[in-house]
């Protein structure tokens, strides 16, 4: 198998994705209210200290079609996003991949993160899926000013339950880095979830009306004809470790007293 297929998710990932997003076993109830739920995973052994996370909406008003374009539309991020500081996609890898770039604020004294990610994604008759996960591109490298987080699987299972309504499952294993104890950053994300979900589906709600205003025709995510950024061939890429980023955030503690 060649460095490029390797890198690019094949079947297997996705069915192994979908296979997460749909298990309840080793699974632990964290949250259950208004449509909304929360799990986290337990894991397999101590050595995993970050908690996979598992969010699950029940959407009535909204189409997994819109859901689905709201994930991908980079310009209405800015409308619904209030976290981000610049998201930009970078190359297309494939008709189905692509390899872009997020900043987003985090509340002081901690430091803002920034994460270079693969993103993939396969559209079905009954589900859209997208998964991402953190990658080295030689010419994004970790910035001075940001803490590089990782995103070791991150991804969203979306189902059709009716033409206007449908499941919205969110799954992560993500590790932000810096000086953060992993017990805050496992509770904290737990807290945040259904935040985070409750302005996605708000999103999905006014999406409609803003589409039509900023060029509806245009949805490079379903037709890749529209897709004008450069091709990148996938072996530039490799996949971000987190233990190799250790010493970036330590590095930096010396410039600041808020390098959390």
């Amino acid at each position: 198998m060649s460095v490029r297929s390797s890198i690019l998710p094949d079947e297997a990932l996705f069915a192994d994705f979908r296979k997460q997003c749909l298990a309840t076993d080793n699974w632990i109830n964290k949250y259950d209210h208004n449509g909304m739920q929360v799990w986290v995973e337990v894991p397999a052994s101590k050595k995993h200290k970050i908690h996979k996370i598992k969010c699950k909406m029940t959407i009535k008003d909204v189409s997994a079609a819109t859901m689905y374009d709201v994930l991908h539309d980079s310009q209405y991020r800015k409308e619904w996003d209030p976290a981000m500081l610049e998201s930009y996609d970078i190359a297309r890898l494939s008709p189905n991949a692509d390899v872009g770039y997020y900043s987003w604020l985090c509340p002081k004294p901690i430091k803002n993160r920034d994460v270079v990610s693969l993103r993939s994604w396969q559209v079905m008759d009954d589900e859209y899926i997208i998964i991402n996960f953190s990658v080295k591109h030689p010419k994004y490298p970790p910035r001075s000013n940001l803490v590089r987080a990782v995103s070791i699987l991150t991804g969203y299972l979306i189902k059709p339950t009716g033409p206007n309504s449908c499941t919205f499952t969110y799954l992560s294993q993500a590790d932000p880095k810096g000086s953060l104890p992993k017990v805050v950053v496992n509770k904290a994300s737990q807290v945040l979830a259904p935040r985070v979900m409750k302005s996605v589906h708000k999103a999905g709600q006014n999406y409609p009306a803003w589409k039509q205003k900023n060029s509806p025709d245009q949805k490079p995510w379903l037709y890749p004809e529209q897709n004008t950024l450069p091709m990148m061939d996938a072996a530039e890429l490799s996949i971000q470790r987190a233990d190799s980023l250790e010493n970036v955030d330590e590095s930096s503690k010396g410039d600041s007293d808020d390098s959390s």
